[in-house]
């Protein structure tokens, strides 16, 4: 008889007097996404996310747009990382680790991941322009370390080059996206097993 896989989904909700976030994510997805944050450039860039890593993501954020997007931004990275962490539950038997060289255009970005339990975040990002439209590009590091710190990810971020802002941002979602696809898949030789001589990546 064939062995029954749990189902890696989870939902979060996380209310604040600065933000109301609701998220629902689904490890093994196609990734299909339904986004409203109230902050465009930002929607896309979690649209990248999604599609790329193949996690099926619902978010939808209601923040102080009218103080700055930073609240919402940083709350939806606290909530995904709460409902990715959820979903993975103990870790049993994913490939834990990938990284990935990802090109776009005259850009290129390196992301690397470790499931480890243990949060860290390594920035090796910089922007030319402190917007992109009306987007700030200090948010894009604020939402990674809110995501990294929330999912108990080792994330590293690298900006080997790139001219266009939009494209070395982008690079980032998709970077990560790509990595965590593969780092959350399951390896049919861990059997199961914790990938750690620990036997824990809690």
């Amino acid at each position: 008889m064939a062995e029954t896989v749990a189902s890696r989904t989870a939902s979060v909700s996380r209310k604040t007097n600065e933000t109301s976030v609701s998220v629902s994510v689904n490890i093994d997805g196609s990734g299909k996404s339904t986004i409203s944050t109230g902050v465009g450039f930002f929607d896309h860039m979690l649209e990248q996310l999604s599609r790329h890593s193949l996690i099926d993501m619902e978010i939808d954020t209601k923040g102080d747009l009218h103080v700055d997007d930073h609240h919402a931004v940083e709350d939806t990275g606290i909530a995904i990382g709460q409902a990715i962490a959820k979903a993975l539950g103990d870790r049993r038997g994913i490939t834990r680790y990938a990284s990935i060289d990802l090109a776009m255009d005259e850009t290129m970005t390196k992301a690397a991941v470790d499931l480890s339990g243990r949060p860290f975040l390594v920035w090796n990002v910089a922007f030319s322009a402190p917007k992109i439209g009306t987007f700030d590009t200090e948010l894009v590091r604020e939402f990674f370390q809110a995501l990294a710190q929330n999912a108990g990810i080792t994330l590293h971020i690298l900006n080997h080059y790139g001219a266009n802002n939009h494209h070395i941002a982008e690079t980032c979602f998709k970077a990560v996206a790509r990595a965590l696809r593969t780092a959350t898949e399951i390896d049919p030789r861990q059997a199961g097993r914790v990938p750690s001589t620990k036997g824990t990546l809690a």
